[in-house]
């Protein structure tokens, strides 16, 4: 049975998570550097990078007795994809904003 693939947006919710990913956005790294960065078991990072693999944004391959961790962002995309949308929103809603301030100051 295969395992779950996880969500792209689930994965990136929790701030352990987050901060694996800026760790390997600079290098690979095996488990014992990345669990050096944090005050929880290995236990739960080892976990922690179960759910990033799992959403294919972290990926392991096993060098000697080690497995080395490396960044995938390219399924960020999709986030990038959704917050463009909401970004175009927001700016939208500025400038409608900024149009009625500019347009109240030159009615008073």
């Amino acid at each position: 049975m295969a395992a779950a693939k996880h969500d792209v947006f689930q994965a990136i919710a929790d701030p352990t998570r987050r901060k694996v990913m800026q760790l390997l956005a600079d290098e690979e790294m095996p488990i014992s550097e990345i669990c050096s960065h944090f005050t929880i078991s290995r236990t739960a990072i080892t976990k922690h990078l179960k759910i990033l693999t799992e959403a294919e944004l972290v990926s392991g391959k096993k060098t000697g007795r080690e497995k080395i961790y490396s960044l995938h962002p390219e399924p960020l995309t999709e986030l990038k994809e959704w917050l463009a949308y909401y970004e175009r929103f927001w700016n939208n809603k500025l400038s409608m904003l900024k149009h009625l301030v500019e347009e109240s100051e030159e009615n008073e």
